[in-house]
């Protein structure tokens, strides 16, 4: 929603004050369609020249996500909380009785209690990984904070591609925009007999092709870069309360505990009070 108003804000305030200052649409929107063909094809051209197949799915993702927001709403992160205690139970009580969990997380009837967390690969993965390399007396804390935080940097990384993409097409638009302006500059030279005020429109016809490249570079495409990479290092600190628990755990200390260091590793707006989680693995335990 945020991204809706803030777009519609910038176009009415932008547009809104020209018009006030007694600006006429006309030359823009007479010259508009084709400026942002060259524009816009030319960004996407280059976008598509860019990157590879898997960051452009990524940026379309990221598109839908600036609109949605952040994938990992507040009783998510209480799921995973309550999924993390269950599975630290078993593994303290026998180690043996978790294996059937992490080996076929898509049969445990533990995971699927949590479907949205079971459904994202990456965190599946973290979990099973980290949980079976315990279990092989891949005990040593510090080794294993060092595998997880490489792991995290690496999905970091790899989920910040299409920001980054965004924010080079973000870049190169005002350039973009000065090809156009040029562009529109050589058409009027080659009308240089007509009359002023044809040559006077033509000439605004080409400075649109400057304010169209600036406008989406700062007005639209750079916000929107910018936004999508908050999301996703809102979205990354789910992936590292896994990691939270699981180095707690290696401590020895009790699950108790260590649901609870990671509880105070969510984000604040998401991050479900004490009281809650505690309500929430009472139920667990009256289920079972």
């Amino acid at each position: 929603m945020n991204a809706v108003i803030g777009l519609a804000v910038t176009i009415i305030m932008v547009f809104g004050g020209y018009i006030l200052a007694g600006g006429h649409l006309e030359i823009i929107t007479h010259a508009l369609p084709f400026e942002l063909m060259m524009i816009g094809g030319a960004a996407v051209g280059a976008f598509l020249a860019g990157n590879d197949m898997t960051t452009i799915k990524h940026s379309f993702g990221d598109v839908v996500a600036a609109f949605k927001g952040p994938k990992w709403k507040k009783s998510d992160y209480q799921d995973l909380l309550c999924l993390m205690h269950e599975l630290l139970n078993i593994l303290k009580k026998n180690p043996v009785d978790i294996e059937s969990h992490i080996e076929a997380p898509q049969d445990s009837e533990i995971f699927a209690r949590y479907p949205k967390i079971l459904k994202d690969e990456s965190a599946i993965e973290m979990i099973c990984d980290t949980i079976r390399s315990m279990i092989m007396n891949f005990d040593n804390v510090h080794q294993v904070e060092e595998l997880l935080e490489k792991q995290l940097d690496s999905l970091l990384e790899e989920k910040l591609h299409g920001s980054h993409a965004l924010q080079n097409m973000a870049d190169a638009l005002p350039a973009l925009g000065i090809v156009a302006a040029v562009l529109g500059v050589i058409k009027t030279m080659s009308s240089i007999d007509k009359p002023p005020e044809i040559l006077g429109g033509m000439i605004g016809g080409a400075l649109v092709g400057t304010f169209l490249g600036v406008f989406l570079a700062y007005g639209v495409v750079g916000p929107f870069a910018n936004r999508v990479k908050s999301i996703r290092i809102e979205e990354h600190n789910f992936y590292s309360m896994i990691g939270e628990v699981l180095v707690s755990n290696l401590h020895k200390n009790p699950v108790n505990i260590c649901v609870e260091v990671a509880r105070r590793h969510a984000p604040t707006r998401v991050r479900p009070t004490f009281n809650e989680v505690e309500e929430a693995i009472r139920g667990l335990k009256q289920v079972a």
